[in-house]
């Protein structure tokens, strides 16, 4: 038995020492080996079902989890942990349960204030929300992060644009159902908007460049009209599944901007649809557009609508929206001609379709 127990506890802290170093897939094998040798150990079962957490095995997360706080119902980890794991699978409510039981253990957890919030914004319960994100900050978890969950409930200043954190873990997450998601439920259509114009013009162009090319919806679209199509996403998992699709000559994980000013290529076509919701300030992605494209390159992108009298403001749902007036001041001031706008939903939200504007731009 003292030999099984210390090949356990090797395996243990092997996978502990892959999962600080963000090495999951081996922090799981070496926990599910340390499990099998002592089974039912509450502390293994814990890391595994964290470590499945950032995986992505949600559903095998949870129960996991709930096996170990059959053990110990006061692990306030493993109830942070399966909290978030519950709040994967749509149960928000249980899911708070699990976040406010592990906070009455320890108030010291930062991680699971930001979660709690989230997912009292989720219920509506708006003004406990933005405390729970106060409380974050001032636990000690990410600035950043909180500060933009609490101007989407407060309004008043917005960042300049959603934190890297959030768009890269977002769209990580949201890789798998990306497409089912937006096409069969939110009725998603600024691909086809935005290519439906550049067909009409009867023009082909020379290289393309798919801003924000997510899985590639748009990139299957846009391959007829461009001898030359790639794309770049701030998520590696989106990258991943772009280049199985095939329509792109490459496909690149990087910020928008980064990439742009690192650009080798000249692009006579960039389009970006459905991006600058996670995106507040605009001019940068101006800039650096202007920089890579030749005099008559179209500009192309959809935009969340807002009032005039602003240039963008940041909803509740964490997405930017923009004036048209805005877009007009940095097509000005970047060297663009307006070729044509359209308005009209750009997808659904709760079963209501979200104000957009279209635009494609030329530049002088």
């Amino acid at each position: 038995m003292d030999a099984t127990f210390e090949q356990a506890r090797q395996f243990f802290l092997q996978g502990l020492g892959h999962y600080q170093a963000g090495r999951f897939e081996a922090a799981e094998r070496d926990f599910a080996a340390s499990l099998a040798l002592v089974p039912g150990r509450a502390s293994i079962l814990v890391n595994l079902g964290a470590t499945w957490l950032k995986l992505g095995k949600f559903q095998r997360a949870a129960d996991l989890l709930q096996e170990a706080l059959a053990q110990q119902p006061d692990d306030a980890q493993a109830l942070g942990h399966r909290a978030a794991a519950l709040a994967e699978l749509g149960r928000p409510g249980a899911a708070l349960d699990c976040a406010e039981r592990a906070l009455v253990l320890d108030p010291a957890a930062a991680p699971v204030w930001t979660l709690r919030g989230a997912l009292l914004r989720d219920l509506g319960r708006t003004d406990e929300a933005a405390a729970a994100f106060e409380q974050a900050i001032a636990r000690g978890a990410d600035v950043e992060l909180n500060r933009y969950y609490l101007a989407g409930l407060k309004g008043g200043e917005a960042p300049v644009s959603a934190p890297r954190q959030y768009v890269q873990s977002l769209f990580d997450g949201y890789a798998d159902d990306f497409e089912e998601h937006l096409v069969d439920r939110l009725n998603y259509r600024a691909p086809r908007v935005l290519v439906a114009e550049l067909e009409r013009r009867q023009r082909r162009f020379a290289c393309a460049l798919d801003m924000g090319c997510g899985t590639g919806l748009c990139g299957s679209l846009l391959r007829p009209l461009a001898e030359e199509l790639h794309g770049v996403d701030l998520s590696g998992n989106m990258v991943e599944r772009a280049q199985a699709r095939g329509a792109y000559d490459s496909v690149t994980q990087a910020d928008l901007v980064q990439y742009l000013a690192g650009a080798a290529r000249r692009f006579d076509l960039v389009v970006a649809a459905d991006v600058f919701i996670y995106v507040g300030t605009l001019q940068a992605v101006f800039a650096g557009v202007a920089q890579v494209m030749p005099a008559a390159g179209v500009f192309c992108f959809s935009l969340e609508a807002c009032d005039e009298g602003v240039e963008f403001t940041l909803r509740p749902s964490l997405r930017y929206a923009h004036s048209f007036g805005y877009i007009q001041k940095l097509a000005e001031q970047y060297g663009f001609e307006i070729g044509a706008t359209a308005g009209g939903s750009i997808r659904d939200d709760q079963g209501k379709p979200i104000p957009g504007l279209f635009a494609w731009l030329v530049k002088c």
